[in-house]
């Protein structure tokens, strides 16, 4: 089974369906078809973190696992917002256990003292500054900066993805860059 591939975007009912069948019978083919669905979701942000692409895999399988043990008992309003949770909490962890500090986007967005990259509770604050940054984007910005550098799709694919023009593309990207380093600077100085 090849868990890095989505067929098509997975909606918010047919996960609850898919949830909701695997609680009532257990049948580990139901969890499957419902992890596969955000795989790829789940295998970028431990990349986001962890840095390493088999490394990624790896957390991608214990996160799985994890979901095995953990799914029953939370009450899940929104599975795809749960599992990213659960994912980036499980790379936290590992970073915590392995004392390393993760590399992001964040430093593609400004420059930081190397002071700062030595602290990885300050550098989790930071990250959770950038996915809140992200969220206040407008919906072009946040899609491009999204398939750009977390996606690492270039600008030619977020044409065909999103039907912007390569021109608007490149501008949200710009602005997009820039309305985050703003918003990081303010969320820094508070």
């Amino acid at each position: 089974m090849n868990w890095f591939t989505n067929a098509k975007k997975p909606t918010t009912d047919e996960d609850d369906t898919l949830l909701k069948r695997y609680r009532e019978s257990g049948d580990m083919a139901v969890l499957a078809e419902l992890f596969k669905r955000y795989s790829s979701m789940v295998y970028y942000v431990c990349l986001r973190y962890l840095t390493d692409a088999d490394k990624s895999k790896d957390a991608t399988m214990q996160i799985f696992e994890e979901l095995i043990e953990k799914i029953n008992k939370h009450d899940i309003k929104q599975f795809s917002s749960w599992l990213y949770v659960l994912s980036r909490n499980h790379c936290l962890m590992q970073l915590r256990a392995d004392k390393k500090m993760p590399s992001s986007p964040i430093d593609g967005f400004m420059e930081l003292p190397a002071e700062l990259h030595q602290d990885a509770e300050h550098k989790e604050k930071q990250l959770t500054a950038l996915e809140r940054c992200i969220e206040k984007l407008p919906q072009g910005q946040k899609q491009s900066i999204d398939l750009f550098f977390i996606n690492e799709k270039c600008y030619k694919e977020i044409t065909v993805i999103t039907g912007y023009t390569l021109n608007e593309v490149k501008s949200y990207i710009q602005n997009g860059k820039r309305n985050l380093k703003i918003c990081i600077e303010k969320n820094s100085e508070q």
